[in-house]
C-alpha cells in the first residue's frame, strides 16, 4: 500500500526569530519581481539558517521516522502554498503511482505534463562541463514567488527562521525553490550560491551544502539527486533536486559490497543486483569527510567527461554515485527503437527505481522486467566501469581496494546475471555492454 506525505498548512515556527517592523519598500526594477539585478536588491525573501553538524550528532542521529520536523513542515507547507497558487505546469497530485510487482519494487508514476510542459534542453549532451551561459534559461530568470527560502548555515550554532530576510546578494545565498514540472509532491530545488551562476557542476562546497539539507531534514523519504549533463540535467545552472516519497526506492535495498575502507572513515561498497553499476558512499567521521570523498569523486568523473548522477538518501549517511553512457548511446544509434519510443530519459530518479513514465500504455503495462531493460541499457559495461572505478580511487587517494581481483569481477557478473529477470533480453554496446 502507498504511503501517503501528510500535507501541512503553510507554518510559523518556535525557530522563528523576532524582526523589527519596517515600512514596505517600493518595487522597483522590471516589475516581475525576477531575481536578476534589476529586482534582487530590494528583495525580502524567508531565510532559513541550519545547524551545521559534525560527526558525533551523526552517530547519534538515526534516521527514522521522527514527529514532522520544522524543515519538512515549511517545504511542505510553502510547497502547497505554491500549487495552491497555480506556480506549477501540472497538478503532479494528479498523477497516477504504483508498485510495480516484483522483489525490487520499482515504482511508476505517469506523468504526461512532465512531458509536455518541461523545459526544454538548451545545452550538447556529450560534454559533462559546459561554461554557463546567460543567454539560455537559468534560476535567475524565475520569480521571486518560486522561491521557498534562502539556505544558509547559521551564524550561533543554532536553527534559526527569518520568514522576511534581505537578499545579501554579494555573499550570492543559496536558495530553495518549487520545481514547476514537479515528479512528487514537495518537489524543490536547491541551487546553491545562485548569483555566481555556477554551471552544472559539482564541488566540494555545494556537495557540502547539499548533504546538510538532508541532515537538516531528518526524514527517510526525503532525498537529493543530482543529474550531469550527459546525464539528463535540463539546465546548465548548478542545482540539486529532492522530493518525498514515503516508499523505498529499489537502488536502496540493493545488496552492496564492501571494496575499500579510507581514511577519514568513509566505507566504499560496490552495487550489486542492481542493472546500473554504481558506487555506494557511506560514513566518515565528520559530514565533511563524507562530502569531500564523494564531491571529490564526482570531480573526477566531470574532468573526465564521464555523466553521472548522484542519490543522497538515509538523510545524509548513504550516497549513490552512478555513472552511466544513455545519452551516448542514443546519439550512436545503439538503443533498442522499443525504448526509445518511451521518451523516458533515465535520471537520478529513474535510476534509483522510481520511474517516471510519459505514455499510457507504458504505465499499464509496467513491470519489473521492463524497468531492469530500461536501466540496464544505462549501466556501463564490467570492464568499463573497472576502467571508472580506478579513475576514481586514485582522484580520491586510495590506492588499494578490498578484493579487487579477476575473481571478483567475474563473480560481481554472475550475481548480477542470476538477479536480472528472465524476460529482459538487451542487446549493447562493446563500450557499454548491458547486463546479460
Amino acid at each position: 500500500m502507498m504511503l501517503k506525505i501528510k500535507r501541512v498548512p503553510t507554518v510559523v515556527s518556535n525557530y522563528q526569530k523576532d524582526e523589527a517592523a519596517e515600512p514596505a519598500r517600493p518595487v522597483g526594477g522590471c516589475g516581475r519581481k525576477c531575481l536578476k539585478a534589476c529586482c534582487i536588491p530590494d528583495a525580502k525573501l524567508p531565510l532559513y539558517a541550519f545547524k551545521k553538524v559534525n560527526g558525533k550528532d551523526l552517530a547519534v542521529n538515526e534516521c527514522g521516522e521522527p514527529p514532522l520536523a520544522f524543515l519538512d513542515s515549511l517545504i511542505l507547507g510553502e510547497w502547497e502554498d505554491r500549487m495552491q497558487r497555480g506556480l506549477f505546469r501540472y497538478d503532479v497530485t494528479a498523477c497516477e503511482t504504483k508498485v510495480i510487482p516484483g522483489e525490487y519494487g520499482f515504482v511508476a508514476q505517469l506523468n504526461e505534463g512532465r512531458h509536455l510542459k518541461k523545459r526544454p534542453t538548451e545545452f550538447r549532451v556529450d560534454k559533462v562541463l559546459q561554461p554557463f551561459d546567460e543567454n539560455k534559461f537559468n534560476f535567475t530568470k524565475v520569480g521571486q514567488e518560486e522561491v521557498i527560502f534562502q539556505f544558509e548555515a547559521s551564524d550561533d550554532g543554532q536553527v534559526q527562521f527569518f520568514p522576511n530576510a534581505p537578499v545579501d546578494v554579494d555573499n550570492s545565498p543559496s536558495f530553495v525553490a518549487i520545481n514547476v514540472s514537479p515528479i512528487e509532491y514537495g518537489h524543490v530545488l536547491l541551487i546553491p550560491h545562485i548569483f555566481e551562476r555556477l554551471p552544472q557542476r559539482i564541488d566540494r562546497e555545494s556537495f557540502l551544502l547539499a548533504l546538510h539539507m538532508a541532515v537538516e531534514a531528518n526524514n527517510p523519504y526525503f532525498r537529493l539527486g543530482y543529474n550531469s549533463l550527459g546525464a539528463f540535467a535540463t539546465i546548465n545552472h548548478l542545482h540539486f533536486q529532492a522530493y518525498y516519497l514515503a516508499l523505498p526506492f529499489p537502488i536502496e535495498k540493493a545488496p552492496t559490497k564492501k571494496i575499500a575502507n579510507l581514511n577519514g572513515g568513509v566505507k566504499i561498497s560496490e552495487l550489486l543486483k542492481y542493472p546500473v553499476r554504481g558506487l555506494v558512499f557511506e560514513g566518515g567521521d565528520t559530514l565533511e569527510d563524507l562530502s569531500n570523498v564523494v564531491s571529490d569523486a564526482c570531480i573526477c568523473l566531470q574532468n573526465n567527461n564521464i555523466p553521472f548522477n548522484v542519490l543522497i538518501s538515509d538523510c545524509g549517511k548513504q550516497v549513490f554515485l552512478l555513472p552511466q553512457c544513455y545519452a551516448e548511446k542514443q546519439a550512436l544509434g545503439e538503443v533498442d527503437p522499443e525504448l526509445l519510443d518511451t521518451q523516458v530519459n533515465p535520471a537520478v530518479w529513474e535510476i534509483s527505481g522510481h520511474m517516471v513514465l510519459k505514455r499510457k500504455k507504458d504505465y499499464d503495462e509496467a513491470s519489473e522486467g521492463n524497468a531492469w531493460r530500461l536501466l540496464a541499457e544505462v549501466s556501463l559495461s564490467e570492464e568499463r566501469f573497472q576502467e571508472v572505478n580506478e579513475l576514481v580511487f586514485e582522484a580520491i587517494g586510495c590506492a588499494e581496494l578490498d578484493d579487487v581481483n579477476v575473481e571478483r569481477v567475474k563473480e560481481v557478473d554472475e550475481v548480477n546475471s542470476s538477479a536480472q529477470p528472465s524476460t529482459v533480453v538487451v542487446a549493447g554496446s562493446q563500450e557499454c555492454v548491458v547486463l546479460q
